[in-house]
């Protein structure tokens, strides 16, 4: 975990500029705000007038001017009313509007991160911050300036309109709130502990169901229900383990401002009282006072209150900056080019990797030369970097030294968006997003035509099978393509990359999850699709890699072999050793 710098902005000044394109409508939400607050505070103004009138002389309060105070009240009302709507109504969907960025920042943010923070990352801890932490944050974006404003306008007004009334009295009862405040102090450190761990398990149990529920086929073949049932519930218990310390803080934190609340009406009672039998306070100020430190209490009930939504707000800050503050490993450098007209050359140049800094070393001072349109075949023991070495070569990882060169330049110097659009993969573990076939094979390119997806479902060899499937090209595949057999999903992700129609391709693995019937029709599609193109092939099924122009046996140690089928079954090497097992 990184640590924080001591310079370093807080979370809440970091998210300040989000404000910047909503400054007019904060504007106009404050001054709602200070219009609803100066309306709260004319109530006991006008109690005082009528209060003092009826006592000192009640030939003051005519119909008339009785009729005129409960106008200008009324009217107050409208205002405050009117005021009202617009801090429920345009300040929350200004907060919606804040939402929305932050969303947009953050999901930008991920799609640049590389593939090792998805390795160490869960899927849910991220989906928690995506969802549940940025709605806690649309929340305070709303209520957090308007609640400290409409509070400290409250407090500052009842200060010194209490002040001109008696300033002792007024002076006693203020010295008592940073008492309060201090007493508060202990439970709110708590409560944002406790906001910040339950966030964490939310993400935790996010994880969980998703693991859970995305394997069920699994879970259900191995009759492992019990066994996820009681995962489950260890994390269930856990988030209501949270929940009870969370709640305990809580009614600490409320039960305080309580007991302070009734040390200052009691105050207020006791004082008040005395200064009114001594002539130092009036009926009517007396009882405007009452009501002003009503006011005065809600006041600060109010920010009390917000001081919950206010840390889940905060917590969910500081989650959202924990992400923006990855570094994005893999991005352009300032000299980086466009990569156009590729012809398909490809040299390792002393390549050297580990996936972390106290790793084991994957590949060493590795040198291949690949020309353009030669099909190599890469083979060897699981754990020498076969696949490592075919995701260099899209900077899907970075490299630790030496270079990479597609047709003489480093693929580092080159525009990430470059590199991989000339790129394509077809993968052992298919992936298809929840829609349509046509959909899914469109992902190879964009705005393609139905003709085009056609076309390029034909060259796959999965127009016949997609033609029988319920809504043809129209048909919902199901979330990761659940509904499709291992041999359809691998024909459709085959017919992207035909739509795609890289120069350079990367076969990994690609047929080693299907029967042989199904591996016996893709392995015809894949070399139609391999044909005028560079391309890569990884496999531990050595049947499928006898025609490669070239193979290479790499092992923990690098390259021991390369050579053509015939060429490495002659030196009886490692190559011919894994032929006979």
């Amino acid at each position: 975990m990184k640590r924080k710098s001591h310079s370093a902005p807080s979370p809440i000044r970091r998210f300040l500029p989000y404000y910047a394109k909503y400054r007019k409508t904060m504007a106009l939400d404050l001054f709602c705000a200070l219009l609803t607050t100066f309306c709260a505070l004319a109530f006991p103004v006008v109690v005082r007038y009528i209060t003092d009138a009826a006592v000192q002389d009640l030939a003051r309060l005519t119909v008339r001017s009785v009729l005129i105070i409960a106008g200008v009240y009324i009217l107050l009302r409208v205002v405050d009313a009117a005021a009202n709507y617009y801090m429920q109504n345009i300040g929350h969907v200004m907060g919606a509007h804040i939402e929305t960025d932050m969303r947009r920042d953050l999901f930008a943010h991920l799609q640049k991160l590389d593939f090792s923070y998805y390795s160490d990352t869960k899927v849910g801890q991220i989906m928690a911050r995506i969802t549940g932490d940025l709605f806690e944050i649309t929340e305070f974006a709303h209520h957090c300036p308007e609640e400290f404003f409409i509070a400290g306008v409250q407090i500052g007004a009842t200060f010194v309109i209490l002040a001109t009334y008696n300033i002792w009295l007024t002076l006693t009862l203020f010295a008592l709130i940073p008492l309060m405040l201090l007493c508060a102090r202990y439970f709110k450190k708590r409560m944002t502990q406790a906001f910040r761990a339950r966030r964490e398990q939310v993400g935790e149990i996010n994880a969980q169901v998703e693991d859970a529920l995305l394997g069920m086929r699994v879970v259900q073949s191995f009759t492992a229900e019990r066994i996820e049932t009681e995962k489950f519930a260890r994390g269930n218990e856990r988030f209501l383990d949270i929940y009870k310390d969370t709640y305990r803080h809580m009614a600490g934190y409320h039960s305080v401002i309580r007991i302070f609340d009734g040390i200052m009406y009691a105050t207020v009672i006791a004082l008040g009282t005395v200064f009114l039998i001594v002539g130092q306070i009036s009926v009517g100020e007396y009882t405007a006072y009452l009501l002003f430190v009503t006011t005065l209490l809600n006041s600060i009930r109010r920010v009390v209150e917000f001081a919950e939504q206010f840390q889940r707000g905060r917590t969910g800050i500081e989650r959202f900056f924990t992400i923006m503050d990855e570094p994005i490993r893999i991005a352009d450098l300032p000299d980086a080019v466009e990569l156009r007209d590729v012809r398909g050359d490809i040299e390792f140049c002393d390549v050297t990797f580990r996936y972390d800094a106290d790793a084991q070393q994957v590949l060493s001072h590795l040198n291949l030369t690949i020309r353009a349109g030669e099909n190599i075949a890469i083979v060897g023991p699981s754990g020498g970097g076969k696949t490592t070495m075919c995701n260099l070569i899209p900077r899907f990882y970075e490299i630790d030294g030496g270079q990479i060169r597609i047709d003489g330049v480093d693929n580092r110097h080159v525009t990430v968006q470059s590199l991989r659009a000339n790129i394509g993969t077809v993968q052992q573990d298919v992936y298809l997003f929840a829609g349509t076939v046509a959909e899914n094979i469109a992902y190879g390119r964009p705005g393609a035509t139905i003709d085009e997806i056609w076309d390029a479902a034909r060259k796959a060899g999965a127009e016949d099978f997609i033609r029988h499937l319920p809504d043809g090209m129209d048909t919902y595949v199901g979330e990761r393509g659940v509904k499709l057999s291992g041999g359809q999903k691998q024909r459709i992700s085959i017919a992207r990359v035909f739509l795609k129609d890289p120069p350079i391709l990367i076969l990994d693995e690609a047929t080693s999850a299907l029967d042989n019937e199904s591996e016996r029709l893709i392995q015809r599609s894949l070399e139609q699709l391999c044909k005028g193109r560079t391309a890569i092939t990884v496999a531990h099924r050595l049947s499928t890699v006898r025609n490669a122009d070239r193979i290479v046996v790499l092992t923990k140690d690098g390259i021991a072999e390369v050579g053509s089928h015939d060429e490495l079954v002659a030196a009886h090497g490692i190559y011919a050793h894994m032929l006979e097992i």
